[in-house]
């Protein structure tokens, strides 16, 4: 249970929102990494809270960034619960019949946090990664962003800012329109976000999705264009990972100085790390929905209300921030959402569910109390496991035959589930 101190600030805080991309579990030093330094991110854990068994709401990017804004799961849209393909490219059958339509991404009538935050008076912005749709009518300041600078899609080389090894075309974006810049993108996102802060005064929320540590694999002194090589997830140079990531530890460093007091700072990754991920001893990796997809670090601190130096170990994910944010600035969604706050006095206790499509290939998953049950299904081919988390976190012994009775029912909980978050469009 995470308690609030006594004596809590009663003016609206600032929100600084930080993700990064495909940062393993083990990645960081407060999490374990030997070989990857983070000091400013370890210090914000000494600083705050480090839950330590959180989840992100999908095994891949666009789905999680999804259920964030949204605060509800990401299936509920429709189309994104697969990373969105380059230049808009749909890799299931939903996704690929919204891009026939030009409809693949986020809709501008989804209600989002950054859209009820700034209905309530906060300057917000976003500065990194989108990856929620390549169309205008999917640009961030649809959804209530007054500022943005980004990338439109899933990643892009970080000198010359083009989406693959042998494209011309820059993706960065500035408020909607093409835009040009010369540096490191993890460099380019810190400093537009310490300007954007020198010149905020009113309350604000700071939407700061990373590139770091996804591909390609550059560090910040790999200036040579990015070769095919190194745009192949799960391949990087362990020195060339931990370089990737410590820049973006100094990042933030940077984005810290510049907040005021009264900031309540999320730092959290968008799903599990690839093969290139420091050993957590989880199973799985990126794209499943074992525990090495989905489980990511996640820690916040908001000096005067949360206690420093502790751990959480509630069962949480992306979309409970969103609950936590719009609870901590005073505001309530028009609609319920499917996250809940997680930083209250009393921590939830629910089921929590997964789903990812790529192609044929169906990953799913279900977590209730500590039980855990998992599928792959691929084409007419599908594997089933359940796990006791509680005893058995790296998800090593199947326990299906065991206790089929315990499977059924977590069977039936996901398939009522997806039965509830059917998507209108």
């Amino acid at each position: 249970m995470l308690m609030l101190l006594s004596g809590s600030v009663d003016s609206r805080p600032n929100i600084v929102f930080l993700l990064a991309d495909d940062l393993g579990y083990g990645d960081l030093g407060c999490y374990g990494a030997k070989d990857i330094r983070t000091p400013r991110i370890d210090r914000l854990a000494r600083e705050g809270v480090r839950f330590t068994r959180f989840y992100a709401n999908g095994p891949e990017c666009t789905p999680t960034r999804t259920a964030f804004l949204t605060g509800r799961y990401q299936q509920r849209v429709g189309g994104l619960e697969c990373a969105i393909g380059i230049g808009g490219v749909g890799r299931y059958d939903d996704a690929i019949r919204l891009a026939e339509q030009h409809q693949l991404g986020l809709p501008a009538t989804e209600p989002t946090i950054s859209r009820l935050l700034r209905d309530a008076g906060y300057a917000t912005a976003l500065i990194g990664k989108w990856h929620l749709g390549y169309e205008d009518c999917f640009t961030p300041g649809k959804h209530g962003f007054d500022y943005a600078f980004y990338c439109v899609g899933g990643g892009i080389d970080y000198f010359h800012h083009v989406e693959e090894a042998e494209a011309t075309e820059v993706m960065l974006r500035l408020n909607g329109a093409p835009t040009k810049r010369d540096g490191y993108f993890t460099d380019l996102i810190t400093d537009d976000a310490v300007r954007w802060l020198q010149k905020t005064k009113k309350p604000f929320f700071l939407y700061v999705p990373f590139t770091a540590p996804h591909t390609p694999y550059q560090g910040p002194d790999d200036k040579a264009r990015a070769t095919l090589d190194r745009w192949k997830q799960g391949t990087a140079d362990p020195r060339v990972y931990a370089a990737m990531i410590e820049r973006m530890d100094q990042a933030v460093g940077r984005i810290l100085d510049a907040l005021p007091d009264n900031t309540l700072v999320i730092f959290t990754s968008d799903n599990g790390g690839t093969a290139s991920a420091r050993p957590c001893g989880l199973r799985g990796i990126k794209g499943s929905t074992f525990e090495g997809g989905i489980r990511v670090p996640c820690i916040v601190r908001w000096p005067g209300v949360l206690p420093a130096g502790t751990e959480n170990a509630t069962v949480a994910a992306t979309f409970d921030l969103t609950a936590s944010i719009a609870r901590a600035a005073g505001v309530t969604p028009a609609r319920p959402w499917d996250g809940v706050d997680i930083l209250g006095a009393k921590a939830p206790t629910r089921t929590l569910f997964w789903r990812q499509r790529r192609g044929d290939n169906t990953w799913r998953a279900v977590r209730d109390g500590s039980r855990k049950y998992v599928s792959q299904a691929k084409g007419s081919k599908l594997e089933e496991y359940l796990f006791d988390l509680d005893r058995d976190p790296g998800e090593q012994t199947n326990l299906l035959t065991e206790q089929p009775s315990e499977a059924a029912r977590l069977k039936k909980l996901l398939a009522n589930w997806e039965t509830e978050v059917k998507p209108p469009r």
